[in-house]
């Protein structure tokens, strides 16, 4: 029976190469680099492909094992980074971050990538200001995320201006959290926003400053997520109005929100696929990041606390 399976276990050099290219490209960068371009010569030359480069996926996993040398890694992990760009030649169209990038990094991948289409960070140390600057570098960009980042509105503003095909925009509670690792001060720029979406309702947590930029510039939108803002009824209108083309809102732990009435009978008129602030968070993608961003807060409090 065993001798049987071995015969009809399927060779991977056998199939298509252009299957190879769609399975490999999928991978994480350093899988390329340190495991699948070492296998064989075939794959070897798939990885040296410039095309091969077109959507590139960075995640820095030390964060997840709360390493004391984060920061060392995350500047090799910016290098495998500029690297792997670099392989693309200029025909990168998808770039995600996660756990790392600068100011720096983004500047550099923005320069040598002019075709870019999705951009995704989540936990970068990317300041508002270096966000503001490439704006104008990404003109062809219609998928955006901005996950546990520390943008601005002049920010966003300056995204919905220079980028007037973006279609996709996901923001996902943004922090205030000047929390420090292996030397490292993230996220120094303060805002007014909470951490984790708390239910508390506050008039000095209300903040409509994200909606109406997004209202007053990003008129294409199809899929907008706004996790853990603290958007009002009036952004949320402002959104409906600037936004004729949405389809898509998730408005899940924007616990400011009051979605009832005209409003909400305005949402599901206007929405297919709407999610509401208390809505279950199941399916939320980031739970593992959730989870070092608390932790990281838990730490710098018990810092501040101790001086």
């Amino acid at each position: 029976m065993n001798r049987d399976k071995k015969k009809t276990r399927p060779n991977w050099l056998d199939l298509p190469e252009s299957l190879t290219v769609s399975i490999l490209s999928r991978l994480e960068v350093t899988e390329i680099l340190k495991t699948a371009q070492r296998v064989c010569r075939t794959w070897h030359r798939i990885c040296k492909d410039p095309m091969m480069w077109r959507a590139i996926n960075v995640c820095d996993i030390w964060v997840y094992n709360n390493s004391t040398s984060w920061h060392k890694n995350a500047k090799k992990m910016e290098k495998i980074c500029r690297y792997a760009v670099n392989r693309g030649r200029g025909n990168v169209v998808d770039i995600s971050l996660e756990n790392l990038g600068s100011d720096g990094l983004l500047w550099d991948i923005t320069s040598r990538s002019k075709k870019i289409r999705r951009l995704r960070l989540v936990l970068p140390n990317i300041t508002h200001n270096g966000l503001s600057l490439v704006a104008s570098k990404l003109p062809l960009l219609e998928e955006l995320e901005l996950s546990y980042s520390a943008y601005t509105t002049e920010a966003l503003e300056a995204i919905g201006r220079h980028c007037p095909l973006l279609k996709s925009l996901k923001l996902n509670k943004r922090h205030d959290i000047p929390y420090v690792r292996d030397g490292c001060k993230l996220a120094q720029r303060h805002h007014h926003y909470q951490v984790f979406g708390s239910k508390k309702r506050s008039k000095g947590l209300h903040d409509d400053g994200d909606a109406l930029a997004i209202a007053g510039t990003m008129h294409c939108l199809q899929k907008l997520q706004i996790f853990g803002n603290k958007v009002t009824n009036m952004g949320l209108q402002a959104i409906l109005d600037g936004c004729p083309r949405l389809e898509s809102l998730d408005l899940r732990h924007c616990y400011n929100l009051k979605v009832e009435g005209y409003l909400e009978l305005r949402c599901l008129q206007r929405i297919k696929q709407l999610r509401l602030p208390d809505d279950s968070t199941d399916d939320y993608e980031l739970v593992s990041t959730d989870e070092i961003v608390y932790e990281l807060y838990r730490t710098s409090s018990r810092n501040r606390t101790s001086i």
